[in-house]
């Protein structure tokens, strides 16, 4: 439980009501194309990544229909701690598969979601009605621009604050 007490402020992600429209979530998502890893190209962060390098979230299926999480990150710089975080995410709308509940702590669930995907599945935005934080993720470790910036006037639209976005640095090894 100790390992868990910096994750107390993320209860208050719970229930927070939003003055703002409710957001839109993608049409329809095929879940088992949406598991493996994405990278966080951009986001309005939690407390736990404002200095998130590399960081990938990386989703698994479970057959209870449940979604294992792990949040990987480096603190601080490329070469900084690493850290790992496994909430446990549950798709609360089940014709779409665009909502979810993200577990950290028992039994609170913070919103979570899918307001796009594209339709090959590289590109995604995670969101609350709050607009308190967004993740921009994809399956590789850079963005074209023009995808970004469409991305991002998007948010913008739907009301975020964009002076708290915070491009995540992404740097790995190329592959042979």
């Amino acid at each position: 439980m100790n390992n868990l007490l910096p994750l107390l402020p993320l209860l208050f992600l719970v229930g927070c009501a939003s003055p703002l429209p409710r957001l839109q979530t993608a049409e329809k998502v095929d879940l088992a194309r949406f598991m493996g890893p994405w990278y966080v190209i951009a986001h309005i962060p939690t407390f736990i990544e404002t200095e998130a390098y590399n960081a990938i979230e990386d989703y698994t299926l479970r057959p209870d229909g449940s979604i294992d999480t792990v949040f990987t990150f480096n603190k601080g710089a490329f070469d900084g701690p690493p850290k790992r975080y496994n909430p446990r995410g549950f798709v609360t709308d089940t014709v779409n598969n665009s909502t979810w509940g993200m577990r950290f702590i028992w039994p609170f669930k913070a919103e979570y979601l899918i307001t796009h995907l594209d339709a090959a599945y590289t590109r995604t935005v995670i969101g609350r009605n709050q607009r308190d934080y967004v993740w921009i993720m994809a399956r590789t470790p850079e963005m074209p621009e023009a995808d970004y910036s469409a991305l991002v006037a998007d948010l913008k639209a739907q009301g975020y604050d964009l002076s708290k976005l915070r491009k995540v640095p992404q740097r790995w090894p190329a592959k042979p």
